[in-house]
């Protein structure tokens, strides 16, 4: 089961509903390809993550505004952690 409370901006919301309908079933490999794929459009103009969370499409406008990449990135860099801290890994280099 997944649940969350999100306290973010319009668009760190609209990234969480995104993972919130997908995330059930999603394994921690696809949190974190998606995760990077979309940091990588965000941040450095990358294609839109495929497969499951490829909604997140809808928020390649957000590159154009870098104030928002992190409350927009946020739910997504948290509930990888949390499945990985769950799961007793540690952190991949350069995660959040």
């Amino acid at each position: 089961d997944f649940a969350q409370e999100v306290k973010a901006c319009a668009l760190g919301q609209a990234a969480a509903s995104i993972l919130g309908a997908s995330v059930i079933g999603a394994t921690l490999e696809e949190l974190d390809m998606a995760r990077e794929q979309f940091r990588a459009m965000l941040k450095a103009g990358g294609s839109p993550p495929v497969g499951r969370f490829s909604d997140l499409a809808m928020l390649a406008p957000v590159k154009d505004y870098p104030a928002r990449h992190a409350s927009t990135l946020l739910a997504f860099e948290a509930t990888a952690e949390a499945v990985r801290q769950a799961m007793g890994r540690t952190s991949p280099a350069g995660a959040a």
